[in-house]
């Protein structure tokens, strides 16, 4: 079976994107970058500032040194489930890995809530690591870890895509107790049903063709790419495979990709098996390409990039915000924030590279090679969750105001 095709020639806005002799491997450039910048040029919604990129594009480069900022710092969050080192392909973490990865992202999407900055909020008590006692009650986006991080330690094998995909085994009740909130939440986590749904499908989807595992899935990529496939080509099958990552619209007669989820498991899988040497990626030894990812547009990206004068917004889109007006998945103005963002970080990335050229010492050598929108993303996202708790703000640079994120109810992010 062929899960990897070429997609339909026809469309314009992949022409130059792939060989069709290669059974329809990307040429080197991202549809997802092709497509921001047609929605950036055509919806005239939000803008990007080149002074506010240059000066938040030093300021990134100086923090991602002073704190060597890294790949490999993924692997720091005590929340994140880490595969064993080195890398080994029979080692039964590295599986586990996987499936835990696959799982966070599909369900990666629409943590914002009414009740913002609110603690009866929703939330998830579990510890504040898988190496710590403290109990805490995480918000966001690591509510969800945490309630995964949680069902496993109580002996749930949530991670098993036999177990989630099965009714009988992982009944709806069992999946809302995995869920459920802390006891001073008001609400409950949004969208269970479709969370659930997301569940059934890709847990079908894996055991019926990839041997019930995501792993399982990147050996089926790894063989259709014979040992050479890259990122790129990798959130390509990932996407074509799973309807529900497959965050495609069309706008003005051209199908935009957006692939948010596609590519953050893409490049988280990239970053948890990031090897601690020089050696070549263990997952892609001809050489990831992550370089040819774009940023994961969410909605704390945009809100931080307005942040730091990179995003520029009309006086109408900033009423539309501070209103927290809902905005539709797919409309003009949502397209254009998304779009933005990304063509705003694929500028940032190429700020920094320029920073670096011309460096001599091995330190920034090695920052000039691992510069990538995804670290940039990574460091970003990181950054707007330690604004947002109060426990960092930005200086040396000019700032707006923080304004509200953009709210959009979806599956997609």
């Amino acid at each position: 079976m062929t899960i990897l095709t070429s997609p339909t020639t026809g469309n314009d806005l992949f022409s130059g994107c792939y060989d069709d002799q290669s059974g329809g491997r990307f040429l080197g450039r991202n549809p997802v970058a092709d497509s921001a910048a047609f929605v950036l040029k055509h919806s005239d919604i939000v803008g990007l500032n080149e002074t506010g990129i240059k000066a938040a594009a030093k300021y990134i480069y100086e923090r991602i040194q002073l704190e060597s900022y890294t790949p490999r710092s993924w692997r720091t969050h005590p929340l994140h489930l880490c595969p064993h080192e080195p890398y080994a392909p029979d080692d039964p973490s590295t599986r586990e890995c996987f499936d835990w990865l696959f799982l966070i992202s599909s369900l990666n999407f629409s943590f914002w809530s009414e009740k913002e900055g609110q603690t009866d909020r929703y939330g998830v008590e579990w510890r504040a690591g898988w190496s710590l006692e403290e109990r805490v009650v995480h918000t966001g986006y690591w509510s969800l870890v945490a309630a995964v991080d949680r069902a496993l330690e109580e002996g749930i094998p949530l991670t098993d895509p036999a177990f989630y995909s099965s009714e009988i085994l992982c009944p709806d009740s069992l999946l809302v107790h995995v869920f459920r909130p802390a006891s001073q939440s008001s609400e409950g986590i949004p969208l269970l049903k479709e969370r659930i749904a997301v569940l059934r499908e890709v847990g079908n989807i894996l055991c019926t063709h990839f041997s019930g595992s995501f792993y399982g899935f990147y050996q089926e990529f790894h063989r259709v790419n014979d040992g050479r496939g890259t990122a790129l080509q990798l959130v390509q099958m990932v996407a074509e495979t799973f309807p529900s990552f497959r965050d495609e619209f069309v706008y003005e007669g051209r199908k935009i990709c957006i692939w948010k989820r596609a590519q953050i498991l893409v490049a988280e899988t990239w970053a948890a098996f990031y090897p601690c040497s020089s050696s070549p990626h263990p997952l892609f030894p001809q050489g990831s390409a992550i370089h040819q990812l774009t940023m994961f547009a969410d909605y704390r990206l945009p809100q931080i990039l307005h942040h730091l004068q990179i995003l520029t917004y009309p006086p109408s889109l900033k009423k539309l915000l501070e209103a927290h007006t809902m905005l539709a998945s797919g409309s003009r103005v949502e397209l254009s924030i998304r779009a933005a963002s990304i063509m705003a970080v694929e500028r940032m990335k190429e700020e920094i590279v320029m920073l670096c050229g011309g460096k001599k010492n091995q330190k920034r050598e090695g920052l000039l090679q691992d510069i990538n929108s995804v670290l940039i993303d990574f460091y970003l996202w990181n950054l707007a969750k330690r604004i947002e708790s109060d426990e960092e703000s930005i200086s040396k640079i000019e700032t707006n105001q923080m304004l509200p994120i953009h709210r959009t109810r979806s599956l997609w992010y």
